[in-house]
Protein backbone atom coordinates (compact mmCIF):
# COMPACT_ATOMS: atom_id res chain seq x y z
CA UNK A 1 0.00 0.00 0.00
CA UNK A 2 1.61 3.62 -0.96
CA UNK A 3 1.75 5.99 2.07
CA UNK A 4 -1.31 7.98 2.42
CA UNK A 5 -0.94 11.72 2.38
CA UNK A 6 -2.32 14.26 5.28
CA UNK A 7 -3.58 16.72 3.16
CA UNK A 8 -6.09 16.30 -0.13
CA UNK A 9 -8.31 18.17 -2.65
CA UNK A 10 -11.76 18.24 -1.85
CA UNK A 11 -14.78 20.51 -3.10
CA UNK A 12 -15.53 22.30 0.43
CA UNK A 13 -17.07 25.53 -0.64
CA UNK A 14 -17.01 28.54 2.77
CA UNK A 15 -20.57 29.67 1.33
CA UNK A 16 -23.02 28.85 -0.68
CA UNK A 17 -23.62 29.76 -4.00
CA UNK A 18 -23.68 28.83 -7.58
CA UNK A 19 -21.63 26.79 -9.48
CA UNK A 20 -19.05 28.66 -9.42
CA UNK A 21 -17.99 28.12 -5.58
CA UNK A 22 -17.03 24.57 -6.17
CA UNK A 23 -13.71 25.06 -6.33
CA UNK A 24 -10.74 22.44 -4.91
CA UNK A 25 -9.42 23.41 -1.71
CA UNK A 26 -7.10 21.68 0.78
CA UNK A 27 -7.99 19.65 3.40
CA UNK A 28 -6.99 17.29 5.78
CA UNK A 29 -7.31 13.56 5.06
CA UNK A 30 -10.16 11.94 7.05
CA UNK A 31 -9.30 9.23 9.55
CA UNK A 32 -11.55 6.62 9.78
CA UNK A 33 -13.71 5.97 13.08
CA UNK A 34 -15.09 2.26 14.20
CA UNK A 35 -16.67 0.33 11.78
CA UNK A 36 -15.09 2.76 8.77
CA UNK A 37 -12.99 2.41 6.14
CA UNK A 38 -10.73 5.19 4.45
CA UNK A 39 -11.07 4.85 0.40
CA UNK A 40 -8.79 6.32 -1.83
CA UNK A 41 -11.55 8.03 -4.34
CA UNK A 42 -11.21 6.95 -7.97
CA UNK A 43 -14.66 8.46 -8.84
CA UNK A 44 -17.59 10.45 -7.53
CA UNK A 45 -21.45 10.58 -8.76
CA UNK A 46 -23.23 14.11 -9.04
CA UNK A 47 -26.37 13.77 -7.43
CA UNK A 48 -29.57 16.66 -7.85
CA UNK A 49 -29.08 16.57 -3.35
CA UNK A 50 -25.53 17.62 -3.88
CA UNK A 51 -26.64 21.17 -6.17
CA UNK A 52 -29.15 22.41 -3.45
CA UNK A 53 -26.73 21.46 -0.39
CA UNK A 54 -24.30 23.73 -2.84
CA UNK A 55 -26.77 26.39 -2.87
CA UNK A 56 -27.34 26.27 0.74
CA UNK A 57 -30.94 24.67 1.59
CA UNK A 58 -29.81 20.97 2.16
CA UNK A 59 -27.23 21.05 5.00
CA UNK A 60 -25.31 18.01 5.79
CA UNK A 61 -26.57 15.84 8.55
CA UNK A 62 -25.16 15.54 11.74
CA UNK A 63 -21.74 14.55 11.77
CA UNK A 64 -21.55 14.51 8.01
CA UNK A 65 -18.49 16.47 6.05
CA UNK A 66 -19.70 19.34 4.98
CA UNK A 67 -17.56 18.49 1.86
CA UNK A 68 -19.87 17.50 -1.38
CA UNK A 69 -20.77 14.11 -2.54
CA UNK A 70 -22.67 11.19 -1.71
CA UNK A 71 -21.30 8.02 -3.69
CA UNK A 72 -18.10 6.77 -4.57
CA UNK A 73 -15.69 4.19 -6.16
CA UNK A 74 -12.40 3.52 -4.97
CA UNK A 75 -9.86 1.14 -3.27
CA UNK A 76 -9.73 0.80 0.86
CA UNK A 77 -6.55 2.24 2.14
CA UNK A 78 -6.69 2.11 5.47
CA UNK A 79 -9.69 0.77 8.37
CA UNK A 80 -10.92 2.21 11.22
CA UNK A 81 -11.61 -0.33 14.66
CA UNK A 82 -13.83 -2.98 13.76
CA UNK A 83 -13.75 -3.04 10.16
CA UNK A 84 -12.90 -5.68 8.27
CA UNK A 85 -9.66 -5.33 7.68
CA UNK A 86 -9.80 -8.07 4.49
CA UNK A 87 -11.53 -4.69 2.89
CA UNK A 88 -7.78 -3.61 2.76
CA UNK A 89 -6.84 -2.80 -1.07
CA UNK A 90 -10.20 -3.48 -2.05
CA UNK A 91 -11.58 -1.97 -4.58
CA UNK A 92 -15.40 -0.39 -3.73
CA UNK A 93 -18.18 1.63 -4.64
CA UNK A 94 -20.23 2.78 -1.25
CA UNK A 95 -22.86 5.27 -0.39
CA UNK A 96 -21.70 8.09 2.25
CA UNK A 97 -23.71 11.06 4.16
CA UNK A 98 -20.54 13.14 2.54
CA UNK A 99 -17.56 13.89 1.50
CA UNK A 100 -16.93 12.18 -2.00
CA UNK A 101 -15.45 15.02 -3.90
CA UNK A 102 -12.48 14.50 -2.44
CA UNK A 103 -9.03 12.58 -3.09
CA UNK A 104 -9.97 10.48 -0.03
CA UNK A 105 -12.99 9.98 1.62
CA UNK A 106 -14.61 7.62 4.65
CA UNK A 107 -17.20 5.57 4.44
CA UNK A 108 -19.34 3.26 6.72
CA UNK A 109 -17.57 -0.36 5.66
CA UNK A 110 -21.36 -1.76 5.95
CA UNK A 111 -22.42 0.70 3.18
CA UNK A 112 -19.65 -0.78 0.81
CA UNK A 113 -19.84 -3.14 -2.04
CA UNK A 114 -17.34 -4.77 -4.20
CA UNK A 115 -16.59 -3.36 -7.77
CA UNK A 116 -16.55 -6.39 -9.92
CA UNK A 117 -14.05 -6.94 -12.95
CA UNK A 118 -16.97 -6.03 -15.64
CA UNK A 119 -17.89 -2.91 -13.91
CA UNK A 120 -15.31 0.50 -14.19
CA UNK A 121 -14.82 2.61 -11.17
CA UNK A 122 -16.22 5.33 -12.95
CA UNK A 123 -19.42 3.19 -13.33
CA UNK A 124 -19.51 1.91 -9.99
CA UNK A 125 -19.34 5.59 -8.32
CA UNK A 126 -22.44 6.22 -10.27
CA UNK A 127 -24.32 2.97 -8.98
CA UNK A 128 -25.03 3.47 -5.55
CA UNK A 129 -26.99 6.90 -4.55
CA UNK A 130 -29.74 5.57 -7.54
CA UNK A 131 -29.36 1.92 -6.85
CA UNK A 132 -30.15 2.33 -2.68
CA UNK A 133 -33.15 5.24 -3.94
CA UNK A 134 -34.51 3.33 -6.45
CA UNK A 135 -34.45 0.08 -4.57
CA UNK A 136 -35.59 1.09 -1.20
CA UNK A 137 -38.40 3.25 -2.84
CA UNK A 138 -39.78 1.53 -5.81
CA UNK A 139 -39.39 -2.11 -4.40
CA UNK A 140 -39.62 -1.74 -0.72
CA UNK A 141 -42.05 0.68 -0.22
CA UNK A 142 -43.90 0.96 -3.53
CA UNK A 143 -43.54 -2.97 -3.31
CA UNK A 144 -43.19 -3.40 -6.85
CA UNK A 145 -43.25 -7.06 -8.07
CA UNK A 146 -43.22 -9.44 -11.25
CA UNK A 147 -45.75 -8.17 -13.30
CA UNK A 148 -46.61 -4.42 -11.75
CA UNK A 149 -46.80 -1.95 -14.16
CA UNK A 150 -45.16 1.28 -12.36
CA UNK A 151 -45.00 5.22 -13.63
CA UNK A 152 -41.58 6.88 -12.64
CA UNK A 153 -40.86 10.62 -13.39
CA UNK A 154 -37.82 11.84 -14.53
CA UNK A 155 -37.39 8.68 -17.06
CA UNK A 156 -33.61 9.74 -18.27
CA UNK A 157 -32.46 11.42 -14.64
CA UNK A 158 -30.07 9.26 -12.84
CA UNK A 159 -33.11 8.06 -10.53
CA UNK A 160 -35.24 7.22 -13.72
CA UNK A 161 -32.22 4.92 -15.69
CA UNK A 162 -31.47 2.93 -12.79
CA UNK A 163 -35.43 2.72 -12.39
CA UNK A 164 -35.90 1.64 -15.91
CA UNK A 165 -32.59 -1.01 -15.73
CA UNK A 166 -33.78 -2.93 -12.58
CA UNK A 167 -37.69 -3.17 -13.92
CA UNK A 168 -36.61 -4.66 -17.01
CA UNK A 169 -34.31 -7.25 -14.69
CA UNK A 170 -37.32 -7.53 -12.38
CA UNK A 171 -39.87 -7.88 -14.64
CA UNK A 172 -42.20 -4.68 -14.32
CA UNK A 173 -43.81 -2.86 -17.00
CA UNK A 174 -42.43 0.63 -16.52
CA UNK A 175 -43.66 4.08 -18.04
CA UNK A 176 -41.62 7.12 -17.32
CA UNK A 177 -42.11 10.91 -17.91
CA UNK A 178 -39.47 12.92 -19.58
CA UNK A 179 -39.16 16.62 -21.31
CA UNK A 180 -38.13 16.14 -24.80
CA UNK A 181 -39.01 13.90 -27.35
CA UNK A 182 -35.15 13.33 -27.71
CA UNK A 183 -35.41 12.17 -23.92
CA UNK A 184 -38.73 10.14 -24.67
CA UNK A 185 -36.50 8.29 -27.65
CA UNK A 186 -33.71 7.88 -25.24
CA UNK A 187 -35.78 6.42 -21.94
CA UNK A 188 -37.38 4.16 -24.98
CA UNK A 189 -33.68 3.06 -26.04
CA UNK A 190 -32.62 2.53 -22.52
CA UNK A 191 -35.54 0.09 -22.28
CA UNK A 192 -38.81 1.79 -20.70
CA UNK A 193 -42.24 0.21 -22.09
CA UNK A 194 -43.39 3.58 -22.51
CA UNK A 195 -42.28 7.17 -22.52
CA UNK A 196 -44.37 10.10 -22.46
CA UNK A 197 -43.04 13.49 -23.09
CA UNK A 198 -45.06 15.29 -20.23
CA UNK A 199 -44.75 19.06 -22.23
CA UNK A 200 -46.95 17.88 -25.23
CA UNK A 201 -49.00 15.04 -23.66
CA UNK A 202 -50.80 14.60 -20.52
CA UNK A 203 -48.98 11.77 -18.88
CA UNK A 204 -52.70 11.18 -16.81
CA UNK A 205 -54.50 10.57 -19.82
CA UNK A 206 -51.65 8.27 -21.31
CA UNK A 207 -51.31 6.07 -18.33
CA UNK A 208 -55.26 5.57 -18.36
CA UNK A 209 -54.64 4.59 -22.43
CA UNK A 210 -51.54 2.64 -21.89
CA UNK A 211 -53.00 0.82 -18.85
CA UNK A 212 -56.76 0.42 -20.67
CA UNK A 213 -57.99 2.41 -17.61
CA UNK A 214 -56.50 -0.10 -14.73
CA UNK A 215 -53.81 2.17 -13.65
CA UNK A 216 -50.93 1.54 -12.44
CA UNK A 217 -49.65 -0.61 -9.15
CA UNK A 218 -47.17 2.32 -7.88
CA UNK A 219 -45.76 5.70 -8.66
CA UNK A 220 -42.07 7.04 -8.13
CA UNK A 221 -42.42 10.32 -8.13
CA UNK A 222 -39.52 13.34 -6.63
CA UNK A 223 -41.64 16.59 -8.39
CA UNK A 224 -44.39 16.92 -5.73
CA UNK A 225 -46.47 19.80 -5.57
CA UNK A 226 -49.58 19.25 -8.23
CA UNK A 227 -48.12 16.46 -9.76
CA UNK A 228 -49.42 14.38 -6.64
CA UNK A 229 -52.81 14.82 -7.02
CA UNK A 230 -52.22 13.76 -10.67
CA UNK A 231 -49.72 10.87 -10.09
CA UNK A 232 -52.86 9.40 -7.73
CA UNK A 233 -55.44 9.57 -10.64
CA UNK A 234 -52.67 7.57 -12.13
CA UNK A 235 -52.83 4.84 -9.61
CA UNK A 236 -55.04 1.85 -9.81
CA UNK A 237 -57.09 -0.08 -6.97
CA UNK A 238 -54.61 -0.28 -3.75
CA UNK A 239 -51.92 1.50 -5.98
CA UNK A 240 -48.95 2.96 -4.08
CA UNK A 241 -47.15 6.68 -4.15
CA UNK A 242 -44.23 7.53 -3.59
CA UNK A 243 -42.05 10.79 -2.90
CA UNK A 244 -38.77 10.87 -2.80
CA UNK A 245 -38.66 14.86 -3.33
CA UNK A 246 -40.44 17.98 -3.80
CA UNK A 247 -38.85 19.37 -7.39
CA UNK A 248 -42.24 20.97 -7.90
CA UNK A 249 -43.39 22.06 -4.63
CA UNK A 250 -43.44 20.72 -1.14
CA UNK A 251 -47.08 20.91 -0.56
CA UNK A 252 -50.09 19.43 -2.24
CA UNK A 253 -53.98 19.10 -2.22
CA UNK A 254 -55.36 15.37 -2.51
CA UNK A 255 -58.66 13.93 -2.89
CA UNK A 256 -58.85 12.18 0.41
CA UNK A 257 -62.13 10.47 -0.36
CA UNK A 258 -60.66 8.99 -3.14
CA UNK A 259 -57.57 7.71 -1.52
CA UNK A 260 -59.62 5.86 0.98
CA UNK A 261 -62.51 4.30 -1.84
CA UNK A 262 -59.52 3.02 -4.00
CA UNK A 263 -57.83 2.15 -1.00
CA UNK A 264 -54.45 4.12 -2.01
CA UNK A 265 -51.24 4.24 0.03
CA UNK A 266 -49.19 7.70 -0.03
CA UNK A 267 -45.45 7.46 1.48
CA UNK A 268 -42.13 8.49 0.74
CA UNK A 269 -38.52 8.66 2.39
CA UNK A 270 -35.25 10.66 2.50
CA UNK A 271 -32.70 8.26 2.11
CA UNK A 272 -29.23 10.77 3.63
CA UNK A 273 -30.39 11.05 7.15
CA UNK A 274 -30.93 7.61 7.62
CA UNK A 275 -28.75 5.71 10.01
CA UNK A 276 -25.86 3.66 9.27
CA UNK A 277 -27.34 0.71 10.40
CA UNK A 278 -30.26 0.91 7.66
CA UNK A 279 -27.80 1.64 4.85
CA UNK A 280 -25.95 -1.37 5.55
CA UNK A 281 -29.57 -3.50 5.57
CA UNK A 282 -30.13 -2.16 2.53
CA UNK A 283 -26.08 -2.91 1.18
CA UNK A 284 -26.80 -6.50 2.39
CA UNK A 285 -29.60 -7.06 0.54
CA UNK A 286 -28.77 -5.28 -2.37
CA UNK A 287 -25.67 -7.53 -2.36
CA UNK A 288 -27.62 -10.87 -2.35
CA UNK A 289 -30.08 -9.79 -4.79
CA UNK A 290 -29.32 -7.07 -7.66
CA UNK A 291 -25.33 -7.66 -7.43
CA UNK A 292 -25.16 -10.74 -9.52
CA UNK A 293 -26.47 -8.76 -11.89
CA UNK A 294 -23.97 -6.23 -11.90
CA UNK A 295 -21.29 -9.08 -11.99
CA UNK A 296 -23.10 -10.59 -14.91
CA UNK A 297 -22.91 -7.13 -16.62
CA UNK A 298 -26.77 -6.72 -17.18
CA UNK A 299 -27.02 -4.09 -14.27
CA UNK A 300 -24.93 -1.15 -15.59
CA UNK A 301 -25.43 2.50 -15.01
CA UNK A 302 -25.95 5.04 -17.82
CA UNK A 303 -22.85 7.87 -18.25
CA UNK A 304 -24.13 10.76 -18.93
CA UNK A 305 -20.59 12.71 -19.43
CA UNK A 306 -17.32 12.77 -16.89
CA UNK A 307 -15.64 15.73 -15.50
CA UNK A 308 -12.59 15.88 -13.11
CA UNK A 309 -12.77 17.19 -9.99
CA UNK A 310 -11.21 20.62 -11.06
CA UNK A 311 -14.33 21.16 -12.92
CA UNK A 312 -17.57 20.43 -10.79
CA UNK A 313 -18.72 23.50 -11.23
CA UNK A 314 -19.10 22.16 -14.96
CA UNK A 315 -20.67 19.08 -14.03
CA UNK A 316 -23.04 21.02 -11.85
CA UNK A 317 -24.42 23.46 -14.29
CA UNK A 318 -24.96 20.19 -16.87
CA UNK A 319 -26.87 18.77 -14.04
CA UNK A 320 -28.72 22.37 -13.32
CA UNK A 321 -28.98 22.86 -17.28
CA UNK A 322 -31.21 19.50 -17.74
CA UNK A 323 -29.83 17.98 -20.62
CA UNK A 324 -28.38 15.09 -19.10
CA UNK A 325 -29.23 11.61 -19.57
CA UNK A 326 -27.94 9.18 -16.59
CA UNK A 327 -25.60 9.68 -14.63
CA UNK A 328 -22.44 12.53 -14.32
CA UNK A 329 -19.64 11.31 -12.64
CA UNK A 330 -16.57 13.28 -11.40
CA UNK A 331 -12.79 11.35 -11.57
CA UNK A 332 -10.04 12.23 -9.46
CA UNK A 333 -7.20 11.12 -12.16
Amino acid sequence: MTAIPTTMLAIDPDAPGGPEVLVPVGRPVPSPGAGEVLIRVAAAGVNRPDVVQRMGAYPPPPGAPSILGLELSGTVVATGAGADEALLGRKVCALIGGGAYAEYAVAPAGTCLPVPEVVTMIEAAAIPETLFTVWTNLFERAFAVEGDTVLVHGGTSGIGTMAIALANIFGLEIIVTAGSDEKVAAARKLGADHAINYRTEDFVERVREITDGKGVAAVLDMVGGDYVPRNLKCLGEDGRHVSIAVQGGASATIPIFDIMRRRLTLTGSTLRPRDTGFKSLVAEELQRIVWPHVEAGRLRPVIDRTYPLAEAAAAHRRMEAGDHVGKIVLTMG
